[in-house]
């Protein structure tokens, strides 16, 4: 069963414009507003969250806006540059989320994610992760998924807070109590219908369709059959012509999963000697199925390491086939390269007697297209005498950059996520516990090593400017042994609140 996404960017044009000025933009409690022109009338194209609360709407005379609200910032509206920048964020979207992305215009995009939610914790979270990022850019967005475009559109614009997964097959539910402006209709025909005293979705779809028809033609049937699913509403995938791709039309649809297989592999062959041309390695492959009902369906396939290799990118793909419902037939097959990086030959081995080295990217390939990139991942050390702070998760392929975790301390195998508060007795300032509580069960400690003083980093945040830790490695009476420190120095408050921390456990 497809599933759609729709992310809506509600104040896309006045966000971009303040990401682009910069530090020239206007502080963020100021209200903005874009103005244009309507035949002869300058009015308000867009405008941002405080320009809305002030009580400002998008049509609204540019000299009223501004007799409304004093401190109001006005600028000038580049609708082609809100358009160019709403198909880069569609590029993006496409090498993170799904093969099938499109711009919608004005303010959003559009992204069928059949098959592809799995790869990232499935659809509530996958739903978060999106507006998380758009969030942390300063960008506001609402998401919704659903069976339908039409639904989807419809409730990430008039229900999602932030976010909302409509059930399957509740198309019907999800947007029976919308206003009728959510069907994605000319305003003139949404202005008819409310005269008509036409308010919501559900009131227009009980109404009998000749009628409707007569006077405002074919659209609103359509379009709240393509919101049931009844009509198909296929999604063009955004392309470039940066992006590698390679295409095979058939004079006659094909179905067999054979013949799919077959066809699959001459894509590959042809798709890794245009990467080998420029000097490419795929990252990210994508195979496209036009279908003669004008509908898509798609397989993607992911690498650790770029790649041209045409047996390991065709099982990848191949292993997939039966996802694929070829419904009538399909009748052009597309193979894209959605994300590509600089390959170059090296050489495997220096001698004949060496041995060489196990790859185990194929491996990896594999796993990560089951399962999801995300969760394939190692442990890798970075710079830091903050312990928490000394490792961090990185891609399993990731080159080695040199960095070693210090060893002129021991250092436990088992580092707790967060230090742990416990109950001591200690003896100030450098003297470890005699005895201490973790988790409700006291300990008495036999032997102890320390202190081992770790300071924080100052140059990361001014709160760690004096601060101090105190390490201590202790052993209990039944032979195990724990890592504790005390914040601060023990004798000088500022340093530290001066209580204990279990941090890690000794194998």
């Amino acid at each position: 069963m497809p599933r759609v996404v729709s992310l809506f960017l509600p104040t896309w044009s006045t966000d971009r414009l303040r990401r682009k000025l910069g530090v020239a933009a206007p502080p963020p409690e100021a209200p903005l507003v874009l103005i244009g022109r309507q035949q002869r009338r300058r009015v308000v194209l867009a405008a941002d969250n405080a320009a809305h609360a002030a009580g400002l709407r998008i049509g609204m005379p540019a000299t009223k806006a501004q007799a409304l609200v004093t401190d109001l910032v006005v600028m000038d509206a580049d609708p082609a540059a809100d358009t160019e920048a709403l198909e880069r964020l569609a590029l993006w979207a496409l090498q993170r989320y799904a093969p099938i992305v499109a711009a919608d215009p004005p303010d959003g995009l559009v992204i069928d994610t059949t098959g592809a939610d799995h790869l990232h914790g499935g659809e509530e979270l996958m739903l978060s992760g999106m507006v998380n990022r758009f969030f942390a850019s300063g960008i506001a967005a609402r998401a919704a998924v659903a069976d339908t475009w039409g639904v989807a559109h419809a409730s990430a614009r008039f229900r999602a807070n932030p976010t909302l997964v409509v059930p399957p097959g509740a198309e019907a539910d999800a947007i029976r109590g919308l206003p009728i402006a959510a069907l994605r209709l000319d305003p003139t025909i949404t202005d008819g219908l409310r005269v008509l005293g036409f308010n919501t979705i559900g009131e227009l779809a009980s109404q009998p369709r000749a009628p409707l028809a007569l006077r405002f033609g074919p659209e609103p049937g359509r379009r709240l059959d393509q919101a049931m699913g009844r009509v198909a509403e296929p999604i063009d995938p955004v392309r470039t012509p940066e992006l590698v791709e390679v295409r095979r039309a058939f004079g006659e649809p094909i179905a067999a999963a054979e013949t799919i297989a077959r066809y699959t592999a001459k894509l590959v062959d042809q798709l890794c000697r245009a990467l080998e041309k420029k000097g490419l390695g795929a990252r990210r492959v994508d195979l496209l199925f036009h279908r003669v009902d004008s509908s898509y369906q798609a397989i993607r396939a992911g690498t650790a390491t770029p790649a041209r290799d045409v047996k390991r990118l065709t099982r990848l793909l191949t292993d997939r086939i039966e996802t694929i419902d070829p419904g009538f037939g399909v009748e052009i097959m597309s193979l894209t390269a959605t994300h590509a990086e600089p390959l170059v030959a090296r050489q495997v081995i220096s001698s004949l007697v060496e041995e060489p080295e196990a790859d185990v990217s194929g491996l990896i390939d594999i796993l990560g297209n089951r399962i999801g990139e995300r969760r394939l991942y190692r442990f890798a050390p970075v710079a830091s005498d903050v312990p928490e702070r000394s490792v961090a998760r990185v891609a399993p392929m990731t080159p080695d950059n040199g960095e070693t975790w210090p060893d002129h301390w021991p250092r436990p195998t088992r580092l707790l996520l967060h230090p742990e508060p416990i109950e001591t007795m200690a003896l100030l300032p450098d003297h470890p516990p005699v005895s201490f509580t973790w988790r409700g069960i006291r300990r008495r400690v036999k032997r102890a090593d320390g202190p081992e003083r770790v300071f924080g980093e100052w140059w990361k945040r001014d709160a760690e400017l004096v601060a101090v830790r105190d390490y201590f490695q202790v052993e209990d009476e039944a032979g195990e042994r724990y890592w504790i420190f005390r914040a601060g120095d023990g004798e000088h408050s500022e340093t530290g609140s001066h209580t204990w921390f279990l941090h890690g456990v000794f194998g």
